[in-house]
């Protein structure tokens, strides 16, 4: 047969940044609170779906397998703190930019002033992207019984995803502790 082809997928993963609190040199040693930001980007198709689409697609793709625990994506049902079965689209709800940068700047200093490099490193990696987006997207409160057994292993866990049309990227952000 001729001219039998694959769609491309709606998502090629391109990198995963990481922000790590711990390298940087904090006044009080103990201030960067065991933080981090974790950055999984992902390369549009040339004729991306909708939103909502983008959504699941980025929940079916094995990057998004990830519980954040140092052990990487692997093929396990869970994401985060959170049973993957129980992570759908309609879990995320859209906010506005500004909203989404003033999750992260309250999360950043929570502990007190974080060093200047940390912050620069921030402004470029999440709240240059987070202006860019032409949608923001971030993870609403789960049910209780959407954690796996070991999903309270952290206190805070913040999620968005930005999507950049423009730029033909996805970009899903986690903000946490250990």
């Amino acid at each position: 047969m001729t001219g039998m082809h694959a769609a491309p997928p709606a998502l090629v993963h391109l990198d995963s940044p990481f922000i790590n609190f711990r390298d940087f040199k904090f006044s009080d040693a103990s201030a960067h609170g065991y933080r981090w930001i974790d950055l999984k980007r992902f390369r549009l198709a040339a004729a991306a779906p909708e939103d909502r689409a983008l959504l699941a697609a980025l929940i079916a793709h094995p990057q998004f397998r990830d519980t954040y625990d140092g052990s990487g994506a692997l093929d396990r049902p869970r994401h985060g703190q959170w049973r993957l079965d129980r992570i759908t689209p309609d879990a995320y709800r859209p906010v506005s930019a500004a909203t989404a940068s003033a999750l992260i700047r309250a999360w950043t200093v929570q502990h007190g002033p974080v060093p200047q490099a940390l912050v620069q490193r921030i402004q470029q990696q999440v709240h240059t992207p987070i202006a860019t987006a032409t949608s923001t997207y971030v993870l609403a409160p789960l049910p209780e019984d959407a954690r796996h057994e070991y999903g309270p292993i952290h206190i805070d866990f913040h999620e968005l995803i930005l999507i950049d049309r423009p730029a033909k990227t996805l970009t899903l952000v986690v903000a946490a502790d250990d």
